[in-house]
């Protein structure tokens, strides 16, 4: 069977294209407008995705930068190293998308390559590691468009491509279940904290007395007596081994290390990037030095929920970022202990639920990421 090298640009249909940029003054109403946290929630972008913008543009423009099926978005930009060129496929729309201008549009002709091989080929260890060879900057990593058309790909015959797609697609499919179910357990888990210590309907609540707007027996404190915010360490992605233990950054696991620098369970918040962002880790970590850390004798789910409701605003202008003495000065809501107690317990078991989902798309992961470079090379035939 008969493989080849391309350029990524021989593939294209037309050339690529970064996105719009605006005007704070256009924004708010109009076409919806795909950002940079689009392609770090999901690897699949259509309408019916949260956190959208949107954005007045003309028919001209709204010509030049609408999306279609299978084009492939690439984040242009990024504070975070690993969170530069990260590949999302549009899938089908009822409403119209466009883009910003942290984002490359690559639009391939389906006459010389089946855009979904492309794209899963991007989300691999070997696709991520072309992207990042061609990267640059310190501050803020970028790679450029057309650093991007030069990179070379070892395609397969056109014949095989879909064929290799569909294989690949039943473990991304089974991911997305997983990610979805995921996602709907953190949603109640969330809720169960709001219902309990925003709306305060927690158990017991009818007996309670109420004392200067709280619950008897709790208090509010500053975050800086509930614990200590520890730097996480740089760990660049050419000195990491990879091995059993995640690393985080703002935009939460970006890839592993056979070293952990941290004991799990424990808490991540964005320093740089994504900030304010918050994540939980189950096991043994290493977070790196654009987020903060809650060591695990300070840690625990009720605190994990509690910082997802306080917001964190920047504090830096020139690189969005989050300064230790604000974020130490937010208050935190602290319930008295059996209901703190019966809250962790209830979270604790959508939390199990939540790790057995993740192990599953993990060893569905790891068999793709095997799987991929063999059906791409040719030595596995299809």
């Amino acid at each position: 069977m008969s493989y080849t090298s391309v350029r990524l640009s021989e593939l294209y249909l037309e050339n690529s294209r970064n996105g719009i940029y605006k005007s704070k003054e256009y924004m708010g109403s109009g076409t919806l407008l795909v950002k940079m946290n689009q392609l770090f929630g999901s690897r699949f972008i259509d309408d019916k995705l949260s956190n959208f913008d949107r954005i007045e543009l003309t028919n001209d423009e709204l010509n030049r930068f609408i999306l279609i099926e299978d084009d492939l978005l690439f984040s242009r930009t990024s504070v975070v190293p690993d969170g530069v060129g990260i590949c999302s496929i549009v899938r089908l729309t009822d409403e119209p998308l466009s883009f910003e201008s942290n984002l490359i549009r690559i639009r391939l002709d389906k006459s010389k390559c089946w855009p979904e091989l492309i794209f899963r080929y991007f989300q691999s260890s070997m696709g991520r590691n072309k992207i990042l060879s061609i990267s640059g900057g310190t501050n803020v990593k970028t790679i450029k468009s057309s650093s991007l058309g030069k990179l070379e790909i070892y395609l397969p015959p056109f014949s095989s491509q879909k064929k290799i797609a569909s294989i690949l697609s039943v473990y991304d499919d089974l991911i997305e279940k997983n990610r979805r179910r995921i996602k709907l357990l953190e949603e109640s888990a969330r809720l169960l904290y709001r219902e309990w210590f925003v709306h305060l309907r927690f158990p017991g609540q009818e007996s309670t007395r109420i004392i200067n707007g709280l619950p008897e027996g709790w208090t509010k404190k500053p975050l800086r007596d509930c614990f200590t915010l520890n730097y996480g360490k740089a760990l660049k992605s050419e000195v990491r081994t990879d091995g059993p233990f995640p690393v985080y950054g703002s935009s939460g696991i970006i890839g592993s290390h056979n070293k952990a620098l941290v004991e799990g369970a424990g808490i991540i918040v964005g320093r740089k990037g994504n900030v304010g962002s918050v994540f939980w880790a189950t096991a043994d970590f290493w977070p790196i030095d654009t987020v903060y850390f809650v060591n695990k004798d300070e840690s625990n789910l009720y605190l994990y929920y509690a910082l997802q409701s306080i917001t964190f605003t920047s504090t830096d202008v020139a690189v969005p970022g989050l300064n230790r003495d604000f974020a130490y000065s937010r208050e935190i809501l602290i319930p008295e202990e059996k209901i703190l107690s019966e809250f962790i317990t209830e979270a604790t078991l959508i939390r199990k639920q939540i790790e057995t989902l993740e192990k599953y798309s993990n060893k569905l992961a790891n068999a793709r990421g095997l799987l991929l470079p063999r059906l791409m090379s040719g030595e596995l035939e299809v």
